[in-house]
């Protein structure tokens, strides 16, 4: 069903998963479109994000926002437009970035919400290269990983909206770079559209003996976003005070409990206590200030200006197609920042 101005379709959390999610974890649900009361609006959804992280809000478990609840509509960054405004900041036409969720529209009072004006050019923009998942990569790499001239960056998940950036940043910084990646299409992609050094695997059997060999001096920094036998194959390979910045999971994510095999943690514990790693998770918007992100914005504008960034979206059209989308991202069946055309 499209998307109408005469009813609210939303995907709520039907049930918390107990590893992968599958179809009675997500309804579908349609409602009135609700309507704005005094200082608020109503936006429209028109592209919405998914991303690994809302997997964890599923979860009823500590972390460092609240879990979405049972009946919740599923938590998301949209860009949407304003069709009903009573806020003066905001006027109809207006697009926006607004916090909506998996929803066709949504009240709003302003709060933490960006104007985009009303002709943006490539407005689902603000929800990767430049938004969360660009400043992620921009901060993480910049601000913990601190690349230097000459050094080895090895990037997990090199094809994705995070690592693609990280690794096109590294190498601005003067780095060799080394992206992982599910398959030979996005590893091709990786090496000749991103200008990566290499990019192997990590679905191949020797992935820790190629990457040996794609790193003969070594990981200085290795920005974390999968964890699994990618971590395992890096371990070995961390140079004296290298850098692990670590943003995301994903292959544990799904994971109803304890990982099946011999228990890794003497070994990672391990090496960051020999090599003097410093490893530190983030999360974007709890760990940097406003200047960060200014920073941020600048960089990033001018390298898409002269073309130093190259970015892909994959981009997968109706609302109702997101439970299947989201499912496909954990599994690596994305090619590009992942979002959903809704309206």
């Amino acid at each position: 069903m499209p998307q109408s101005s005469a009813t609210n379709r939303r995907i709520v959390l039907a049930e918390r998963p107990n590893g992968q999610p599958d179809e009675n974890t997500l309804r579908l649900e349609t409602t009135s479109v609700p309507e704005p009361g005094p200082d608020e609006m109503l936006v429209r959804t028109v592209y919405l994000s998914l991303d690994p992280y809302m997997r964890g809000r599923m979860n009823d478990a500590k972390s460092y926002a609240e879990p979405v609840p049972i009946g919740g509509v599923m938590t998301a960054q949209v860009v949407g437009q304003v069709v009903k405004s009573n806020i003066e900041a905001y006027e109809v036409g207006d697009f926006v970035l607004n916090l909506s969720g998996w929803q066709d529209f949504a009240v709003s009072d302003g709060t933490q919400v960006v104007n985009l004006g009303k002709s943006p050019d490539n407005p689902s923009w603000a929800l990767g290269i430049l938004g969360m998942p660009g400043y992620t990569a921009y901060a993480g790499l910049l601000k913990i990983g601190e690349p230097k001239a000459g050094e080895t960056v090895v990037v997990a998940a090199a094809a994705g909206p995070v690592g693609a950036t990280v690794g096109q940043i590294a190498k601005l910084k003067g780095c060799r770079v080394v992206g992982i990646a599910g398959g030979s299409e996005k590893c091709t992609h990786v090496v000749e559209n991103l200008g990566f050094d290499a990019c192997l695997d990590h679905r191949s059997d020797d992935l820790a003996a190629q990457l040996r060999d794609a790193c003969p001096d070594g990981i200085d920094v290795y920005f974390e976003n999968v964890g699994g036998k990618v971590l395992y194959a890096v371990l070995p390979l961390l140079n004296p005070f290298a850098r692990v910045p670590v943003c995301g999971i994903v292959s544990w994510y799904n994971l109803p409990g304890l990982p099946d095999g011999p228990d890794m943690g003497p070994a990672i514990m391990g090496t960051i206590l020999r090599m003097k790693v410093k490893m530190q998770g983030f999360i974007i918007f709890d760990n940097f200030g406003p200047e960060v992100y200014q920073e941020f914005v600048r960089d990033m504008t001018s390298w898409l200006e002269n073309g130093s960034i190259n970015y892909k979206e994959h981009v997968v059209e109706g609302l109702e197609n997101a439970p299947e989308a989201f499912n496909k991202l954990l599994e690596g069946g994305n090619f590009g920042k992942l979002v959903v055309k809704v309206g």
